[in-house]
């Protein structure tokens, strides 16, 4: 699913140039993709896609500290709740957009969640509110990591 969604990061650069779910799951398999990974896919970034509008209705801010309970520190894992916590701080995710990270990688059949998916989560938060991270925070998002070789994109 996840070489899905670089795919779709890579071959178009907003999400409104993407075409249709049906359109797009005819792509994706005349590409190669497997039909089951493409419904998984598409089911995804669908529901990230519906939980993303919902911050342009919302205006509240947060202060506040933010606690995990131990089935997201489970799955999450201390490198994954790290990382979230250094993007929140360095004002690349707002308060809202890292519940929606949390709540995507909840979503994964995954326990820990690997770094370099949670990249990709958010990479794709991103990409689908049409937001790009700078140039310094694009490469810490896609730097290599252990259990990742780099990757290139755009």
């Amino acid at each position: 699913m996840f070489d899905i969604l670089v795919y779709l990061y890579e071959t178009y650069y907003r999400p409104e140039a993407c075409p249709e779910p049906a359109a797009l799951a005819r792509k994706l398999s005349a590409v190669g993709f497997d039909d089951v990974e493409i419904s998984e896919a598409l089911v995804w970034l669908t529901d990230l896609t519906a939980m993303a509008g919902i911050e342009h209705s919302l205006t509240a801010a947060s202060t506040g500290t933010r606690f995990y309970v131990a089935q997201e520190q489970d799955v999450l894992g201390a490198t994954a709740i790290g990382f979230i916590q250094f993007l929140e701080s360095a004002k690349v995710l707002t308060p809202l957009q890292r519940e929606i990270v949390i709540e995507r990688a909840l979503a994964l059949d995954e326990s820990p969640v690997s770094l370099g998916k949670l990249k990709i989560i958010v990479l794709m938060l991103l990409w689908s509110q049409g937001k790009e991270p700078d140039a310094l925070m694009f490469d810490d998002l896609f730097g290599s990591d252990e259990d990742q070789a780099p990757r290139q994109l755009h």
